[in-house]
């Protein structure tokens, strides 16, 4: 099974996190798919957990499965360097999917706006 198919069927951290410090949401217009992150972090500043919400394609599911996987234990700075392509390689995605990585780093943007 590759990483989209995995994650897809076997999405990690889904679902509300209570006590998050952070929860933003994201969409794409154009295909209608949401992100819902949740971040809650330790008291050195990095991610001490992460769940998310996707109402959208299996890309989109699959990205914010691996999403909460990478974002675990990074700090701001990490988060201020994290690119849509990490979820591109990692998933295999193609051109026609890249939509969900995008979605992702997306939410991670929003999550920098509201990390005070």
């Amino acid at each position: 099974m590759n990483a989209l198919d995995d994650h897809f069927r076997r999405p990690r951290n889904a679902g509300v996190l209570e006590g998050a410090d952070l929860s933003v949401r994201v969409d794409n217009p154009v295909c209608g798919d949401i992100l819902h992150l949740y971040i809650r972090r330790s008291e050195d500043g990095r991610v001490a957990a992460c769940k998310f919400q996707v109402y959208g394609c299996p890309a989109a599911i699959a990205a914010g499965s691996l999403l909460t996987d990478l974002l675990r234990g990074c700090s701001r700075a990490e988060l201020e360097q994290f690119a849509q392509e990490r979820i591109m390689v990692a998933l295999g995605l193609g051109n026609d999917q890249q939509h969900a990585a995008l979605l992702a780093a997306d939410a991670v943007r929003a999550a920098l706006r509201e990390w005070r």
